[in-house]
């Protein structure tokens, strides 16, 4: 670290905490989040694995599953194994360029994921409002091209975020970042100089990704609820609110996690560092373990061909 002054420094690493005040359950706070990465992990490639030998599954809305597969994975790998060594070897320290790295992850692709499920809500429309057109409007190659806009927005958005910092921000009044990983307020609260440009920033990035989409998300689905409501028999609404069934549990299992967490740490002054920190783990890792869960057990391929496959394992050879 290069001093420059009595109160700021330019740092050549950070020192993330892990859990502030919980340093010394730090191994045993391990077991259940070396647990919870290892279901992540173990779900998503599963859920990625039935779709690609399951020909059935290959519709656009398995292949969004996929994609949101993809970005839980990134997301959980992105923050979990440094998280891991903090707890089990005290490997605290990490570079400016790796900090800054992990915060693009994090951010990135959290927008991402929800760039997603704003596709999975058009697709859900398009299927119950204009069911005859959604195999010629849905094609693999609009597919694709929805999930990169996504991944772009993803970028573009945040991407300004660590240059910012890097650019802006070379001065900290310390290297201690009282977090568990690369959080962007978490590494903009140390700095020294204005940070308004940095905070206004991610504020405005908050709302056009979490109010915008959740906006749109729910406007979609006020627009597939009366359609189904001009259904014939209950039965047939039934059936057809079913197959939107598992798209809003993973969004709520995305959005719940994610406002709680923002509205703890914008207005809960009084709440205690170590939950402020639990919850922002959390909302990493409760969308990657249970939206294969969620999918799995209301989809009835995915959970026939996954009963297939363990019964064939459990088969004496």
């Amino acid at each position: 670290m290069v001093t420059y002054n009595n109160a700021c420094s330019v740092p050549s690493s950070f020192w993330l905490v892990g859990i502030p005040g919980l340093e010394s359950l730090h191994l045993w706070l391990s077991i259940p989040f070396g647990s919870m990465y290892l279901v992540a992990v173990v779900g998503n490639v599963t859920i990625l694995a039935m779709v690609k030998m399951e020909r059935s599954l290959h519709q656009p809305m398995y292949f969004f599953l996929c994609m949101l597969a993809i970005i839980d994975l990134v997301l959980s790998t992105s923050t979990m194994p440094k998280l891991l060594a903090i707890f089990w070897f005290g490997a605290c320290n990490i570079g400016v360029a790796a900090c800054l790295t992990q915060m693009f992850f994090i951010h990135c692709f959290a927008t991402v994921e929800s760039g997603i499920f704003l596709a999975m809500a058009f697709d859900r429309y398009v299927a119950i409002c204009d069911p005859l057109r959604h195999t010629l409007m849905l094609t693999h190659a609009v597919v694709g091209r929805l999930g990169l806009a996504a991944l772009l927005r993803g970028v573009l958005y945040i991407g300004p975020l660590p240059l910012m910092i890097y650019l802006r921000l070379p001065l900290y009044r310390t290297q201690i970042i009282a977090h568990s990983y690369c959080e962007h307020m978490a590494v903009v609260t140390l700095a020294c100089g204005d940070t308004r440009v940095n905070n206004f920033y991610g504020m405005g990035i908050g709302f056009l990704v979490l109010i915008l989409d959740s906006l749109a998300i729910t406007a979609s689905y006020v627009m597939i609820f009366r359609a189904v409501m001009g259904l014939a028999t209950p039965e047939a609404r039934r059936k057809t609110l079913g197959t939107c069934g598992s798209h809003i549990c993973a969004i709520l299992i995305f959005y719940i996690p994610i406002a709680v967490s923002s509205l703890t740490h914008r207005f809960g002054h009084h709440v205690a560092p170590r939950i402020h920190i639990l919850l922002a783990n959390f909302y990493l890792l409760i969308p990657p373990i249970l939206n294969p869960v969620v999918y799995a057990v209301r989809t009835k391929q995915i959970r026939e061909r996954l009963l297939h496959i363990l019964k064939a394992g459990a088969q004496p050879r």
